[in-house]
């Protein structure tokens, strides 16, 4: 199926109209932020739902009870799907944890007038490319990626969901709320996933002891998180998701993109890259 049979546009950029239906966007566009609100913001493939385990451990100080008995997606739920609707999300005491895909300038007046704490996760846009090929691939609600060269020109002119990657960074690092952001790496998490868990936690104002950062760590590793159905989206019904095709939780490691990309398309990757990023200062693990 076509972009015009499976995604709207909204502000700008392609959402997949089964999970993001007109009232969940409107929902989404009234919805009033609290200041102690955690938001998760993330380009997809960029480490959500990663930060969707670790970040309640850290509210719930190592009680694993919510990411064993509440589906991520609704434990941490995205704010413009349509699950968002039906949660009651008014009513859930502080703090509140919540996920986006949206670029910063898609914000509602709620989060500039509020400042939320936001947790920015960047992630290699080579394996960001990497994972989300894989991903289109198995997931009915989404286009059909096509041969890899026909899919990386998608990919880096961003016309794919949420669309261009280049600019969703740049729009969160250029972001004049700062003082209220933590930006971090997938890569980072993936080198020292204690040391990221408590600069987390001390982001949101929590001192975890030695015992309980070392619990959640164990708990947040790839093969641990693979295993959790809350988690790995086994939940998700086969007509969705296939993940017979390719599982959802595929590797969860920093450079697979070198077991895929050809030189050719590196070349090309990096060339679009070095354009589109020619004035960030920002730095980024991975350059």
């Amino acid at each position: 199926m076509t972009e015009a049979e499976l995604y709207s546009v909204y502000k700008g950029v392609h959402v997949p109209t089964h999970l993001h239906p007109s009232e969940s966007l409107k929902y989404c566009e009234e919805f009033t932020f609290r200041p102690d609100d955690i938001l998760i913001v993330t380009y997809p493939k960029s480490g959500t739902t990663w930060m969707q385990e670790v970040v309640p451990l850290i509210v719930s100080e190592g009680d694993l009870t919510p990411v064993l008995t509440v589906p991520n997606w609704d434990r941490v739920p995205w704010l413009e799907e349509h699950r968002a609707i039906l949660l009651n999300l008014e009513q859930r005491p502080s703090p509140r944890v919540f996920a986006t895909h949206f670029h910063r300038y898609m914000m509602n007046e709620s989060y500039f007038k509020t400042k939320p704490r936001v947790l920015y996760v960047m992630r290699n846009p080579k394996d960001v490319f990497t994972s989300s090929y894989h991903y289109y691939g198995m997931a009915s609600y989404l286009v059909n990626p096509g041969t890899q060269d026909e899919f990386m020109e998608k990919f880096l002119d961003g016309k794919i969901m949420f669309g261009s990657w280049f600019d969703h960074v740049k729009g969160w690092i250029n972001a004049e709320e700062k003082e209220s952001i933590l930006y971090i790496f997938y890569e980072e998490m993936i080198a020292d996933l204690k040391g990221s868990v408590e600069k987390i936690a001390k982001f949101l104002g929590k001192s975890l002891s030695p015992d309980v950062t070392e619990k959640i760590a164990d708990h947040c590793v790839f093969k641990s998180m693979k295993q959790n159905k809350m988690s790995n989206l086994s939940l998700v019904p086969n007509e969705f998701m296939d993940q017979k095709k390719s599982e959802f939780m595929r590797k969860g490691i920093a450079g697979d993109w070198k077991n895929l990309f050809t030189e050719a398309q590196e070349q090309r990757f990096n060339a679009v890259y070095k354009d589109k990023m020619k004035d960030v200062t920002f730095k980024f693990m991975w350059d």
